[in-house]
Parts: C-alpha cells; sequence; structure tokens
C-alpha cells in the first residue's frame, strides 16, 4: 500500500464554491498559505463563460450534482432533484447570476438571535453592508448601498428581450412601483435584475477572486479533489483527510484552522463523517463521536419556486436561441458588435411582492424568463415553442428539512429532505403568489401577447386546486441553507457561534449558507461571498 501523502500550509479552504473562493483569496491577501480543495472541475469554460450558458448547464453535465430526496409524503409521494455545482466557483460558476443581497431586515434578524453570544461580533445589515460594498463593482450604482472597487463585476443586463419588458409593465399596471435596484433601500416593486458578469463574461467568485491570485505562492488549489474527514486531535481541528481524482489518499495538516465552504448539502455530511453531529445518528453509522451537535444536518431551508407557463401569440422570447443557425447568428453578432441575445442571462426582469399585504415586506419574488421552460416535470404538459415562464418563490419559508448520512462512506450522497412547502403558511403564500402574477399574465401590455396559460389549469384556480399544482410542480430555487447554522450560546442545535466557530472544537469555521440562523429574502450567491469574506477577516484579524 503506497505511503499516504503529506503536507502543511497555514489554513486548509475545504469547498471552493463562492464562499470558499473568497474565504481562500482573502486568507493570501492576509499573508497566509493557503490549500483550497474544490471536489469539482476547472471553471473555464465556454459555455459556463457565457450568461445563458446556464441552460445547457442545468440539465446535465459535468459541472452539476444532482441530489434526489426521498419520496416526500406531503408532496403526495412525490420526489425532486437538487442540482448543485459541480465546478471551482460553485454556485456563481454555473448560476443564473442575479445579484441579490436579501433585505436590511434579514440580517438584523440574524443579530437580534446572536446578541446571546459573548464574542461580540456584530451581524447587523450596516456590520455586512461593508463587506458587500468593499466585494462589488457595479457599473451603474456607487452610493451607501453600493460599491466600485471590488473585484466583482456587477452589470445591468446586457440584454432585455421585450416580453421581460412587458412583464414589468404588467406588474406596474397591477398598482406595484417600479424598482430600478433591489439591492437599495427597498425591494418591493417590479424592475429588471442586476447581474454578476460585464460585457458578455459570466464574473465568477473563481474569476473575480482567484484568478488575480493565478501565480501566487500562498495560493494551492487542487481540483477534483474530495475531502473525507476533518482530522480533530485533543479537541482541535488540525487538518484534513482528502483523496485526489487518481485514489490517492492525503493527510493535510493546518497550523492555523480549517474552514469548511462545501455548501449547505456537503458540509453537513462531513463534518459528521468527521464525528461532528447528533450523537445517535452517528453511531447508527459507526462513526466515533468527537462532539454531539445536534444541529448538524437540520434546520435545512430552501426558497421554494412554483412555474406559471404561457405559450405566446408571436415570435417573442428566446425560443430556438440555442439552435442551429440562430445560435451561430447570435454568436457572430457578439462577437463583432459586442451586442445581441448572448448577453441575456434568460432571467432580466423581476419582482418582489406581498399579495396579503402590499405595504408590509414582500412576501414573494418573480423571475420572468421569456421561455417555456421545459423540465422533467413539464415535459409533454407544455407546449415547446415561444413563451413566457415566470417563477414565484416564497422568500422566507417555514418549512425545514434534514440533512442525514446514507452511510459512513464518504463516497456515498447525504440524504436530503427539504420539505418544501411543508408548513401551511408557505403553501399559502405560494397559492396567493401564483394568483397575483396570474393576473400580471391577463394585463395589459402583457395579456394581448399571450396565447394560452398551459400551467397551472386556469379553469381550475380555487385553493385546493393550486394547492396540487403546488405540490407537483414546485422545486428548489437552488438555495439551500442553514444545515450548521449560527446560534446564541445556550442554543441546543446553534453549530456554531457568532464567530462561525464549530462549537466543542478548536480551529475549526463554516463559512458558507450553512451557517445562516434564517435564510435571507432573496439569492444566496452574494451572501455566501459575503460569508466568506467576513470569516477570512475574523482569522486574519485573530478573532
Amino acid at each position: 500500500m503506497p505511503a499516504m501523502v503529506q503536507e502543511e500550509f497555514d489554513h486548509i479552504v475545504v469547498g471552493g464554491g463562492s464562499s470558499g473562493c473568497v474565504t481562500a483569496a482573502r486568507l493570501v491577501e492576509g499573508g497566509h498559505r493557503v490549500l483550497l480543495l474544490e471536489g469539482g472541475h476547472s471553471n473555464r469554460h465556454p459555455l459556463l463563460d457565457m450568461p445563458p450558458g446556464i441552460f445547457k448547464m442545468i440539465n446535465g453535465s459535468k459541472f452539476m450534482h444532482y441530489h434526489t430526496t426521498p419520496p416526500q409524503a406531503h408532496l403526495g409521494g412525490r420526489a425532486h432533484d437538487i442540482p448543485q455545482a459541480n465546478v471551482l466557483g460553485g454556485g456563481s460558476s454555473v448560476n443564473a447570476q442575479v445579484y441579490m443581497r436579501g433585505r436590511p431586515s434579514d440580517y438584523d434578524a440574524w443579530d437580534a438571535v446572536l446578541r446571546g453570544n459573548n464574542d461580540g461580533a456584530d451581524w447587523s445589515w450596516n456590520a455586512v453592508l461593508k463587506h458587500f460594498r468593499g466585494m462589488e463593482d457595479n457599473d451603474r450604482l456607487n452610493n451607501d448601498f453600493h460599491g466600485v472597487d471590488g473585484a466583482m463585476q456587477v452589470s445591468d443586463p446586457g440584454h432585455i428581450d421585450q416580453m421581460s419588458r412587458w412583464f414589468v409593465q404588467a406588474v406596474q399596471a397591477m398598482g406595484e412601483p417600479y424598482n430600478s435596484d433591489f439591492n437599495g433601500p427597498t425591494q418591493r416593486g417590479v424592475g429588471f435584475y442586476q447581474f454578476m458578469n460585464r460585457q458578455g463574461r459570466r464574473s465568477s467568485a473563481a474569476y473575480a477572486f482567484l484568478t488575480p491570485l493565478e501565480g501566487n505562492p500562498r495560493l494551492t488549489i487542487r481540483l477534483q479533489s474530495r475531502a473525507e474527514r476533518i482530522l480533530i486531535e485533543k479537541g482541535r481541528a488540525v487538518g484534513v483527510l482528502w483523496r485526489d481524482k487518481s485514489g490517492t489518499l492525503h493527510q493535510t495538516h493546518a497550523k492555523g484552522e480549517v474552514v469548511v465552504t462545501a455548501g449547505a448539502l456537503i458540509t453537513p455530511k462531513l463534518l459528521m463523517l468527521s464525528g461532528l453531529g447528533p450523537a445517535d445518528h452517528l453511531r447508527q453509522h459507526d462513526i466515533k463521536v468527537q462532539v454531539d451537535l445536534p444541529g448538524v444536518g437540520q434546520n435545512l431551508i430552501d426558497h421554494p419556486e412554483v412555474p406559471i407557463i404561457a405559450t405566446a401569440n408571436g415570435k417573442y422570447g428566446y425560443f430556438g436561441q440555442g439552435n442551429g443557425w440562430r445560435m451561430l447568428l447570435n454568436g457572430l453578432q457578439f462577437r463583432l458588435f459586442g451586442t445581441g441575445r448572448i448577453l441575456s442571462a434568460g432571467v432580466e426582469a423581476g419582482a418582489f411582492v406581498n399579495p396579503a399585504d402590499p405595504g408590509a415586506e414582500p412576501t414573494i419574488q418573480a423571475f420572468c424568463v421569456p421561455i417555456v421552460y421545459l423540465d422533467r416535470d413539464t415535459l409533454g404538459l407544455v407546449e415547446n415553442t415561444h413563451g413566457l415562464t415566470v417563477t414565484t418563490v416564497v422568500v422566507k419559508p417555514r418549512s425545514r428539512g434534514e440533512v442525514r448520512l446514507r452511510s459512513a462512506d464518504p463516497a456515498d450522497k447525504p440524504v436530503v429532505s427539504p420539505n418544501l412547502l411543508m408548513h401551511p403558511d408557505d403553501m399559502a403564500a405560494m397559492i396567493a403568489g401564483q394568483r397575483f402574477f396570474l393576473r400580471a399574465f391577463q394585463t395589459a401590455p402583457l395579456a394581448s401577447r399571450v396565447r394560452k396559460i398551459m400551467i397551472p389549469d386556469p379553469r381550475q384556480l380555487d385553493d385546493a386546486a393550486l394547492a396540487e399544482h403546488c405540490k407537483r410542480f414546485v422545486k428548489t430555487n437552488y438555495h439551500p441553507a442553514s444545515t450548521a447554522r449560527m446560534g446564541a450560546d445556550g442554543d441546543p442545535m446553534a453549530v456554531l457561534d457568532a464567530r462561525l466557530r464549530v462549537r466543542g472544537v478548536e480551529g475549526l469555521r463554516v463559512a458558507d449558507m450553512s451557517a445562516v440562523p434564517d435564510i435571507n429574502a432573496g439569492n444566496t450567491n452574494a451572501p455566501a461571498m459575503m460569508l466568506g469574506d467576513r470569516c477570512a477577516d475574523f482569522i486574519n484579524r485573530g478573532l
């Protein structure tokens, strides 16, 4: 048997996703020697780089992992997939690039929960805003909410389809205000998203934060390298056991700290494989218990989304844009003039609304996509033609799920049960959101371009029928969170303290969306990067 490969670094970052890229980069900038372990592939690929590449990636590629839930009893026994990135840059390398932080009250609520800690860490909106602004290079906004000196390029959409414009106008006609900045003073309203790209190229966390460090001897990146266990000795994390793509086992030591940034589904799996988690569950798999942490893998939160799909009565939207001559012409237009539909990520417009109380904080986020979106749930039910898909998302869901070990084999995927729409308040909010945006399809100027609403059935819109529609089509909005959350001292389910340190273990932190006390209202990619930035700041300052 060959000898195990031994190495030593100042710090080890496990997971090269959005937060991991930022954590590693900031630690290197702080003068540390850092090993970044990423289980997936290189992010350098033409389809990943261009804004609309998401539609080629999401339904099957080596750059994605697919977790399938157990049958969800409350959804009539239906199982559904949860795609997750398998690439350097994580979600920022494969997502639709929407730049969204959530709202100030999200972070003030975190701070209220964490004030029970003795370490004085501040998670209020004012505390996290400086991290968001410091990472941002916005091409339009420079004010109290936005920065222009950061590494992450944030831009307005490079191309806007007319269907997206009609959607925005229709929702305004329903009484919602136009919002020129969903990351500004208020979320409410309808408008156009900003995106993490610039001039037709994705600005992923890998490009933004790691590419400038190429050639820096303090940064070592290992791709297709999967962590199997955190090494713990005498109550301290001292390194990581990991396997490279050839199957060779490595034991790498950290003089400083180990930071886990593997995402809300894999981070709890790795912690449990390392003996950190619910003691009874670990013993079921013959794993030695290092620290009994009941909260590991619990409290899984995800944003549920449900589609409304309609066909158009004209050649509106992006139907056929990724095929044959049309794709070649789009590519040629971009190469010659730097313009055209290839500059669009597809999701151009959206809205935040509260159908029950318009003046209160929004309960629903909508994404407007000028295509008939086909996946395994809608295939055969809707016509593949010109049209429009609007997905409605419950932004502050109350449903909670869990992540459990399938076995003690590191190669096995965890068992992920998100329980989307299990809480009756979530279902009520989703039904209200569906009704609200069905009205948008029937409001000028959008109404005159819609030929037929395909799903839900417009003839059956009572509560029971809409609930069945939601159960049949609900899926992840790709935002799992809170499976190793921060919490106040004395909270038995808190896995982390307010400085992202794993309770009961020295030298170990978690700095991805696993850590958040509650999910933010909106996309989670920017908050994940903020967590990585804060974590590195804590370490660099010796906190």
